[in-house]
């Protein structure tokens, strides 16, 4: 009876996430990459650069960098990465990427500080000392980074082959935000996802990477993998929880075989049914926030000193590509293949193969292939999600101000869609706001579906993954 009624505090309802476990966009981005088009390419993305530059007041801008390449295949992945063991690949794409850092930095203002970098994948701690090195000088000489007070550099690591010497460089070339990919300890699990990794060395990681001089260690775990039980689960979960890393984030593994290749060596008997899937994540909220972590949003929580938790009390949250983040508001810049930028009013992707990725940066060239123009109906309801993925309530008037509209008037047919919702006790429709409740915390991508124009068009159920 304490189990549930603790469970429903924090917002928890197993019968009713079961309910609305359906297929849906995650809302890293609005509208989602679904849209993206060849209209947007070099040009208009620069122009929007210009357009961002001439702000009365610029925003700083967070970098992202995609290293895409990978020593080994994990079967779960459903990233855009390049399995090599060849120096040589490796170094013609570095190469690239070294230019495509001088050609955006060029087109940005200096006065415009670097706030927030992220170095994803791929495994960016495949590369080299020297190539980290050498990678933080370019970006060095091409964008004003901020100062170490004020920065938010991280970087994804691999802790297979990750020491307590190597976290040290890490952190003296710049870092000082760490993000280890655990999944699962359980051995039959790694076996089945081709991830194998010693917990002990993982856990001893997060503590290596505090003695570093690292102010923020995530983890990030995976519950629905193959082979994965109750017990097994729960134990690697009580693990990473008694090690104290500042963020924890729950991945739900989405099976799209027909998407990625790599996903075709697990087998779907294997994988845990929809009630143990559920079984999992409850487990997860009840081990985490027995420990002591605040319930962020989605698949995030984070310790109540962490700035990640504290940014949804003082409104810097956002969520985009890299999932959720602090200081909401800045531009993002894309670099490296696949990688998206958002910038004004702007989506614009870089090219999704090497061969051309390669030839529009030696052709002199931003790599841009296709994007998204966001009308002034997209940038209202962005807003709207947003609110609705990142805080409890979503208040009428800053927005009705910002996109001079009528909420109630706008929104009247997605007011009259949240009706079930209300009926479920998912959100409250108030006068002048839209309140979501505890039983609609673990539910946001069901709510932000309501206010998306472009999804009745779509085949969610083949598209996205499961909202759960």
């Amino acid at each position: 009876m304490q189990l549930k009624y603790a469970m429903s505090a924090i917002g928890f309802d197993p019968e009713l996430v079961r309910r609305y476990d359906v297929a849906g966009p995650r809302y890293t981005s609005y509208p989602t990459a679904r849209q993206f088009g060849p209209a947007v390419d070099q040009a208009v993305y620069q122009n929007a650069i210009k357009r961002s530059n001439e702000d009365f007041i610029p925003s700083p801008l967070s970098l992202y960098l995609h290293l895409p390449f990978c020593k080994s295949p994990c079967f779960y992945c459903g990233c855009s990465r390049l399995i090599t063991s060849r120096p040589e690949r490796i170094a013609a794409y570095l190469q690239r990427l070294h230019r495509e850092i001088h050609l955006q930095g060029q087109r940005f203002d200096r006065d415009r500080t670097v706030r927030q970098l992220h170095l994803g994948g791929g495994t960016p701690t495949y590369l080299t000392d020297d190539q980290l090195q050498e990678l933080f000088d370019t970006l060095r000489k091409a964008f004003a980074l901020e100062e170490r007070s004020q920065r938010e550099f991280s970087i994804e690591a691999d802790p297979r082959g990750l020491t307590a010497q190597r976290l040290k460089v890490l952190a003296e070339i710049g870092f000082n935000r760490i993000s280890y990919g655990f999944q699962d300890f359980d051995p039959q699990v790694q076996e089945a996802i081709n991830r194998i990794q010693d917990p002990q060395h993982c856990l001893e990681l997060i503590a290596n990477a505090r003695r570093a001089g690292f102010c923020s260690v995530s983890v990030d775990l995976i519950y629905g993998l193959p082979r994965q039980t109750q017990a097994g689960f729960t134990a690697t979960l009580e693990a990473v929880a008694g090690a104290r890393p500042d963020r924890v984030s729950i991945y739900g593994y989405a099976h799209l075989p027909q998407y990625f290749k790599a996903q075709q060596h697990i087998h779907h008997a294997e994988l845990p049914d929809a009630d143990l899937r559920l079984s999992l994540l409850q487990t997860a909220v009840e081990v985490l926030t027995g420990h002591g972590y605040e319930y962020v949003g989605m698949d995030h929580f984070a310790l109540p000193d962490d700035e990640l938790f504290q940014a949804r009390s003082n409104g810097t949250l956002q969520r985009n590509f890299q999932g959720y983040s602090t200081h909401a508001g800045l531009d993002l810049v894309g670099l490296g293949m696949t990688a998206i930028s958002h910038v004004s009013d702007v989506y614009a992707q870089n090219a999704k193969t090497l061969d051309s990725y390669y030839a529009e940066l030696d052709a002199g060239r931003l790599p841009v292939e296709r994007g998204y123009v966001m009308t002034a109906d997209d940038c209202l309801r962005a807003d709207v999600i947003g609110r609705l993925m990142c805080y409890e309530e979503v208040p009428f008037d800053p927005i009705e101000r910002r996109h001079n509209i009528v909420f109630r008037e706008y929104f009247a047919r997605e007011l009259t869609a949240l009706q079930p919702l209300e009926d479920d006790k998912l959100v409250q429709v108030e006068p002048d706001r839209l309140l979501v409740l505890p039983r609609g915390r673990f539910l946001r991508r069901a709510l932000a579906m309501v206010f998306d124009a472009y999804l009745p068009r779509e085949n969610a159920a083949t598209t996205y993954s499961r909202v759960v």
